[in-house]
């Protein structure tokens, strides 16, 4: 009899062991797989996310494409507006709900580079806030119409810049830090990189056929040293 009660402590003391390994062995089989799925997400991430190229460095903006989109009309630029005023200790152009003057500088080195990228076939359009039409008019020369939509920095700003943009005509918009980042999020550019400086351009083809593709971005420093030999 007391062997009997020994025999089966024994077996529910292996049984006891044996669950607690199937546990265990279950435990890391599921913890691997977590970690296998999380590795295939970052790879995923990584190699379908749409990066945006500083088309002022080495040789990317000869690489981009971008000259030959110009010239074919299929670009379409969003500027986001010169520093303004209200949220800066330098001093204001004219209204406070405007530019500073740094900003008109700014505002100015933009323009000197669309000229030397030519013009004769763009139209530019600006957002009715005083900082964009300011900015608009700078980079112009000129006055430029403003336009409702070019503000409505919404979800659907990328579809009203593809319903807006004409075939064989690049599109020029003065536009808000939020209208870039929502275009930015529909075709892709992680969080990390959705990001716009004051009259920072951000360059994307716009062919009417395709899906909108990133051809990258200039800041206000490489718009001052752009060299219009690079588009001829």
């Amino acid at each position: 009899m007391a062997d009997t009660l020994i025999n089966n402590k024994n077996l529910l003391a292996e049984s006891g062991i044996h669950r607690r390994f199937k546990l265990h062995q279950n435990i890391v089989s599921i913890s691997v797989a977590v970690t296998l799925m999380a590795i295939c997400a970052w790879f995923f991430t990584a190699f379908s996310s749409v990066h945006v190229v500083n088309l002022g460095a080495g040789n990317n903006l000869k690489v981009s494409g971008l000259r030959d989109q110009w010239l074919r009309g299929d670009v379409v630029v969003m500027i986001r507006h010169a520093e303004r005023c209200d949220r800066s200790t330098n001093p204001c152009m004219a209204s406070a709900e405007g530019i500073t003057s740094k900003g008109r500088d700014a505002a100015l080195a933009v323009g000197a580079g669309l000229q030397k990228m030519g013009l004769s076939h763009a139209r530019m359009l600006a957002s009715p806030k005083v900082r964009t039409q300011q900015t608009a008019e700078l980079v112009a020369g000129h006055a430029v119409p403003t336009q409702a939509w070019v503000n409505d920095c919404d979800s659907g700003f990328m579809t009203a810049v593809q319903a807006h943009k004409a075939g064989g005509e690049n599109l020029i918009l003065i536009t808000h830090s939020g209208c870039i980042d929502q275009f930015e999020r529909k075709v892709g550019v992680p969080g990390g990189e959705r990001s716009s400086e004051y009259a920072e351009a951000f360059f994307v083809q716009v062919d009417g056929s395709h899906r909108p593709k990133v051809l990258g971005s200039l800041n206000v420093e490489q718009w001052a040293n752009l060299n219009s030999e690079q588009f001829n």
